[in-house]
């Protein structure tokens, strides 16, 4: 299948995002480290993060590639371009190797091949959008029935969420603040894909910024961002990376998935094959960022581990606090004696 022009550049632009968000996930996990030893850590509600030259370093560095990602949107499907993320994880894996001593061994490269495979399968069979003239036709598309319950369901989850889950078990449970990240990044993407293309449009000589539709959607995309960066810290500084990179790519890319295929009818007029194969691609992805992430600091000689490995039933742990413990296991050195007894509650 032939690569249309548009999704090439926005399948290169998605590269470039890839690269400088996986290298400020790591950047903002040492700036967030070394705030935390000196004021409140941001996963207590602490914000002495804003004052670390270090965590602004990685915050830009995300912008640009925050921007690139954007831009991509502006060309391409959110089908092909989200998906694509996960090679964010593969340079947030090699770096966080050198940078944070996670080490990465040959299943987690293993995991690093299956997320390139996945995506090349994706690009391959990406749908070709309809063409959009007008800010006025995405708008028509914001506001179809189908569409505006899934926003209605979005708001809903995600304000029990952080009103009556979060001050309970937000630091326990990983899936509080990632799902939180998750909800409001499905909208924030499709308000992006709206608004990028509308500039994009503006630029070829069709102004779009006189329709208060394009200034909404702006609104809508600060909103959520700001949403989003404020719980991915918490998430951040609370877990693990191992854990919460993986879950947030897994719950943000297929609402966002499910998004576009709701708003824009991203299937419509795709065979069934194509349809499959993407799904298909999109499991390999996931299969290949699960199992990069659970090895990545895994340690055949257990006496040198600075933690177990995790244990079979990983939901349980995940469902119990047990994020917590990980989290803080990159920070202490457990002597043998400790290892066992935490085997033993483990197992």
């Amino acid at each position: 299948m032939v690569v249309s022009t548009d999704n090439l550049k926005g399948f290169i632009l998605a590269l470039l995002s890839s690269a400088f968000i996986g290298a400020s996930f790591i950047i903002k996990k040492k700036g967030l480290k070394k705030a935390a030893a000196s004021g409140v850590r941001a996963g207590v509600g602490g914000y002495s993060y804003l004052l670390e030259p270090l965590w602004w370093t990685g915050m830009i560095t995300m912008i640009v590639g925050e921007v690139s990602n954007f831009v991509a949107y502006a060309f391409a499907p959110a089908v092909l371009v989200t998906p694509l993320g996960a090679l964010s994880i593969i340079v947030s894996a090699v770096l966080a190797h050198f940078m944070l001593n996670e080490k990465l061994h040959n299943l987690g490269i293993l995991g690093c091949v299956m997320c390139i495979t996945g995506s090349v399968i994706i690009v391959i069979h990406a749908p070709q959008e309809s063409t959009i003239t007008s800010v006025q036709e995405i708008w028509m598309m914001a506001t179809q029935t189908a569409f505006l319950l899934y926003v209605a369901s979005v708001i809903v989850l995600a304000l029990v969420l952080i009103f009556h889950f979060a001050p309970r078990c937000g630091h326990t449970n990983v899936l509080i603040f990632t799902g939180i990240c998750s909800l409001m990044g499905s909208l924030s993407v499709m308000s992006v894909k709206a608004l990028g293309t509308s500039l994009k449009l503006t630029f070829e000589g069709n102004n779009q910024l006189t329709y208060p539709q394009t200034w909404f959607f702006m609104m809508v995309v600060l909103t959520c961002v700001v949403m989003q960066m404020n719980y991915l810290n918490k998430a951040l500084d609370t877990f693990n990376t191992a854990i919460v990179s993986p879950i947030y790519y897994v719950m943000f890319t297929s609402l966002t998935i499910l998004a576009s295929v709701i708003m824009f009818k991203d299937w419509d007029g795709q065979g069934e094959g194509s349809i499959i194969s993407e799904i298909c691609g999109f499991v390999v992805v996931l299969s290949g960022t699960i199992l990069l992430h659970v090895t990545k600091d895994f340690d055949r000689n257990l006496p040198r581990n600075m933690y177990p490995p995790l244990s079979p039933s990983l939901s349980a742990r995940l469902s119990h606090g047990n994020g917590e413990l990980l989290k803080h296991a990159e920070e202490d050195v457990i002597s043998p004696e400790e290892i066992g007894l935490r085997r033993q509650e483990l197992y």
